[in-house]
This record gives structure tokens, sequence and C-alpha cells, in this order.
């Protein structure tokens, strides 16, 4: 029983301490100057170099949606409209998820091994001892910058998505690709390109400020910085998950 009850007040410990961090973050940003040259850095580290994982994930997503459509389709004689189905799967919902659970498992893990390396060497608190402040110089430029390149990612992530369907339904479906162009078109609309965008910009905070609240509370030395970043992949993703489902009743009740 009180082992129970010491899990559920770290708990609460964990999550009041994270609200902090925000709070401290949110303030700390609309008060001072941003270091535009190190967002630029992080956008290159964290955006950039994504973009492999990012091209990957999508065309296969695509291909294997479009398959398994065309699959479940067929038996209602309904194989041809692979394309609308594609295309609002992937914007909806597909590609801000899986592309956020794939490049956010990347950048949280990087950015609490880095802080976290930083905490258990003594450096943040040689930063606090020099008078910086160590939200505004490790954490704005990280939460800034993956919240602008995510977004853009997730944008890649649908057209090549949908390329991806594209090159299954022409090549492999016998569908034509002007056809599944049209079905594009004529189904997908702006407001499910900016439902699933939106999603992507509260992902990319939450995946953020967890990376960079593990990282500023490791312990231990190198096995504290490894503990740290397994909970900071494993909680990340239970968060967007969990987000995803409210956040989705948000966007369609708009």
């Amino acid at each position: 029983m009180d082992w129970r009850r010491m899990r559920i007040v770290g708990g609460f410990e964990y999550l009041g301490g994270l609200t902090l961090l925000a709070r401290e973050t949110a303030r700390s940003a609309a008060t001072s100057a941003w270091d535009w040259g190190d967002i630029l850095y992080q956008l290159d580290l964290l955006g950039v170099q994504s973009f492999t994982i990012v091209l990957i994930t999508a065309v296969f997503m695509g291909m294997v949606l479009a398959l398994q459509t065309a699959y479940a389709l067929s038996a209602f004689g309904a194989k041809l409209y692979v394309g609308g189905v594609v295309a609002l799967s992937m914007t909806r919902e597909l590609a801000p998820v899986l592309i956020s659970l794939m490049v956010g498992g990347r950048v949280g893990a990087g950015i609490t091994a880095e802080i976290g390396s930083m905490k258990v060497t003594e450096q943040i608190d040689a930063l606090r001892a020099l008078g910086a402040n160590p939200v505004k110089k490790l954490v704005i430029p990280r939460l800034v910058a993956f919240v602008l390149a995510l977004p853009v990612l997730v944008l890649l992530a649908n057209a090549l998505g949908i390329l991806g369907g594209y090159l299954i339904s022409s090549f492999s479906l016998q569908i034509s690709g002007r056809f599944y162009i049209t079905q594009v078109f004529k189904l997908l609309k702006f407001s499910d390109l900016i439902s699933g965008m939106g999603k992507t910009v509260f992902f990319a905070a939450f995946i953020t400020l967890i990376g960079c609240y593990n990282g500023m509370n490791a312990k231990g030395g190198a096995d504290g910085v490894g503990r740290a970043t397994t909970d900071t992949v494993v909680l990340s993703s239970i968060v967007v998950l969990i987000s995803d489902f409210f956040l989705t009743k948000l966007f369609l009740a708009l």
C-alpha cells in the first residue's frame, strides 16, 4: 500500500514539476528576447535531420494504407475511391500521430540525453552560478524550434503518404493516377489539413517539455541519464496518444 501511495505521490510531483516548467518557459518566452541563432541550430538538429525518418515512414505508411483500404473497399465495389480515403486518413490522423511518435522519440531522447548530461556534469548549475537562466538557454530554443518544425514535417508526410498511395494505386491496384488525384482533391478539405497540423503544435510542446524536464532532473550519472531518456520516450508517446483523443474531439467540435 505504501508503495502504491509513493507512486501516486511521485506522479503528482512529476506533473507539478512539469507544470511549473511550462509556466516558467511561457513567462521567460514572453519577457525575454529569443536567441534566433540557437533556434535555427535546433531547427536543423530537430527538424531537418528528421527528414529521413519522415520520408521512410510516410511513403510506406501511404503504400500500406492504400493496400489495406483497397482490400476493404473491394468487398463493397468501391476500390476506386482509395485516393480519398488515403488522403483523409493521412491528413487527419495517421501522419500527425505516427510522425509525432517517430520524430518525437528521436527528438525527446536527444533532448533528454543532452540536457541530462549537462545536469549530471553540473553544467546547468554553472549556468545558474553565472547568472544565466537555464530555461531561456536550454528550453526555449528547443521548444520554439520543434513547434515550428513538426507541423512542417507532418505537412511533408501528408504529401509523401499520398504519393505512396498513388504509386500503389497506379502500379499494383490498376487505378488511374488521374482518378486517384481527382478523388484526393474532391474529398480533402483545407480544414482537414489544419486539424491534423494543429494537433502537432501541442504534440511538439508536450514532447519538448517532457524531454527538457527529464533531462534537467536526471540523477545518478550515466545510468540516470539513460533512465531519464527511456522515461521520456515512453511518457511522450503515451501523452501523444492520450492527447490525440481530446484534441480530435476539440477540432471536430470547431
